[in-house]
């Protein structure tokens, strides 16, 4: 069923609240850029990366054959024990953090009633995302579940946030054809990651019931993942009234005046976002409701937010 569409006036920035709009994105960078970067701490070091290349890095890359001259701290003594032959370790230079946005794009949010659709409100807070990255100086990336269509690779500064912006606009404009739902998107993502890299997750509740528990420790396991629910005021707290709605059968009428109505209403959208909260932060991932009329950058403390127990 489709809610009613949003009929607030609002500034020319803002859009309409039903498809993103590549100037409102690009408004966003103020709101971001208005916070400080959030210390890395546990993953690497706080405040903007200086240069492309921050040193030698301790990120492995490969092991070989040890010849002379080679440090000798750096022997890579169980393959050289497996193989009878000396292996030395080679590490990578540690560059730019990657940040990396997934986004899902099922039928779900495509809808709103207040201020603008869940699908416009995950492209907002994407771009406040992307500009937080380059506020932080890291590469940013995203991607969708689609079995077809490429992730937009990492990019550094103004070029790489227009990029994933651009396909922030697609993707969200209306639901894409093909979806293979945020599953494919993390398994993608979980290819992608790296040790230190940054996740943030724009999902319907729903979404998450077809991602297997394990999934999560295997990202969290890479760095910081942020998780946000995308909802609306309309699901969350609806009117104790007789509401209409239009759906492909034609028009009908759900009393949400009625206790028992109201309670299988609560259970369809009120109690699964209840049930990811819980889920996702019993599995160290940062997570937030991001209501369709609440500002879109006011998830964005949780990147300086420390985890309770963390090292």
């Amino acid at each position: 069923m489709s809610p009613p569409v949003p009929t607030k006036r609002q500034a020319p920035a803002e859009g309409d609240g039903v498809r993103p709009t590549l100037a409102e994105l690009l408004a966003l960078r103020s709101a971001a850029q208005g916070r400080r970067g959030a210390r890395r701490g546990r993953y690497g070091p706080a405040g903007q990366a200086p240069s492309p290349v921050r040193g030698r890095g301790m990120e492995y890359a490969e092991s070989r054959e040890y010849v002379p001259g080679d440090d000798v701290r750096h022997i890579d003594w169980r393959l050289t024990a497996r193989t009878g032959r000396a292996h030395t370790k080679l590490f990578q230079a540690e560059r730019e953090r990657l940040t990396l946005l997934v986004a899902d794009t099922s039928a779900a949010l495509y809808v709103g009633t207040r201020v603008r659709f869940k699908s416009v409100q995950a492209a907002r807070a994407g771009a406040v995302a992307a500009w937080a990255a380059v506020r932080d100086g890291d590469r940013v990336a995203a991607l969708r579940g689609s079995l077809r269509e490429a992730p937009v690779p990492p990019g550094a500064g103004p070029r790489g946030a227009l990029r994933v912006l651009d396909a922030l606009v697609r993707w969200y404009a209306a639901p894409p054809a093909e979806d293979a739902g945020l599953g494919v998107a993390l398994d993608h993502a979980a290819r992608l990651l790296r040790p230190g890299s940054r996740l943030l997750v724009l999902a319907d509740a729903a979404s998450l019931a077809a991602v297997p528990e394990r999934r999560w420790a295997a990202l969290t396991a890479h760095g910081e993942v942020t998780v946000l629910l995308l909802t609306d005021p309309l699901e969350t707290a609806p009117p104790a009234a007789l509401l209409p709605f239009a759906t492909d059968a034609g028009r009908i009428e759900i009393d949400l005046g009625d206790a028992a109505v109201r309670q299988r209403w609560r259970e369809t959208f009120v109690v699964p976002v209840q049930r990811a909260e819980q889920a996702l932060r019993a599995r160290r991932v940062r997570v937030a409701t991001l209501p369709g009329d609440a500002p879109s950058e006011q998830w964005l403390a949780l990147w300086g937010h420390r985890l309770a127990g963390a090292a």
